[in-house]
């Protein structure tokens, strides 16, 4: 098994977290799980390299009651280098420890040319990439009050929508390697009338841009309570001949790997026998179960 999420979050004595003994601690409790490859993959916007590029586009959604919040949000976590992130990366597999370069890319909609320039500078193995923000509003932050409030009068047809596009723009923009938690709009327990038009327009957008898409645990352990992608997803991805990696989106060491045997059950059950993994970008599959 792989998994192809994994933060590292800052020590408590430091707002950075350049220690290596805390990717060492991750491969140890990958190792209880079966999981044997991880991927590191911090989100972009913690880093300032990234946020000069990004510019405060929150500013144009000045009217929105969430441009402010999130505002707020990225004056706290951008603050590190991603020279040093990477330098940090390379050491662990210097040292042996089975990880991959990698970065989570947080999807800006008129920017993914001029980030995928910055990001062709540095060797990462694999990009994954996310949606995580419409317009201003960071609508997978359950622990905001201001953010979850817009689920009560937004209407939720619409905020899956608008996700979805996001999504397409995000395969298409070649920026990618993996689609991560591809239907993290659900993330809050809100679904859309019929999910099902949703699911089809991202599968064929993910199978058009030939990318993998990840199948992860974290969703368990949301309101929503259900793993990335739904199965109905899940089904119409594999119908589509889309491959896949397994992950945690873990934020914390115990819950690295977490139900790594449970993803593997669900995939198996639908025929995959594979995973993705990749190196300089470059994808090979690998056997879903190494034991």
């Amino acid at each position: 098994m792989i998994d192809y999420h994994l933060h590292l979050w800052p020590h408590e004595e430091s707002s950075v977290w350049y220690k290596l003994d805390q990717i060492s601690a991750y491969c140890d409790e990958a190792a209880k799980h079966g999981v044997t490859e991880l991927a590191l993959t911090e989100h972009a916007n913690r880093f300032v390299d990234v946020m000069s590029l990004v510019g405060p586009f929150w500013e144009k959604f000045g009217h929105e009651p969430t441009s402010p919040v999130i505002a707020e949000y990225f004056d706290w976590h951008a603050r590190n280098s991603l020279d040093d992130y990477v330098a940090l990366a390379k050491l662990a597999q210097d040292e042996g420890l089975p990880v991959k370069i990698g970065l989570e890319v947080d999807y800006v909609r008129g920017k993914m040319d001029v980030l995928s320039s910055l990001y062709a500078q540095y060797p990462f193995d694999v990009l994954i990439g996310s949606v995580h923000w419409l317009g201003s509003w960071a609508f997978d932050d359950i622990d905001n009050e201001v953010q979850m409030h817009q689920w009560t009068i937004r209407d939720v047809d619409q905020c899956w929508a608008d996700y979805t596009v996001a999504v397409e723009e995000l395969a298409a923009s070649d920026a990618v390697d993996v689609l991560a938690h591809p239907d993290l709009i659900k993330v809050a327990g809100y679904y859309a009338s019929d999910p099902s038009e949703y699911w089809e327009l991202m599968a064929y957008a993910a199978a058009l841009a030939d990318v993998s898409v990840e199948c992860s645990s974290a969703g368990w352990m949301k309101p929503i309570g259900e793993q990335y992608p739904a199965e109905g997803f899940l089904d119409r991805l594999v119908a589509r001949g889309v491959t896949f990696t397994t992950a945690s989106d873990a934020h914390r060491l115990e819950r690295v790997g977490s139900r790594a045997g449970d993803l593997a059950d669900l995939l198996e059950a639908r025929g995959v026998t594979e995973l993705a993994t990749y190196s300089n970008r470059q994808r090979h599959l690998v056997p879903l179960r190494t034991v």
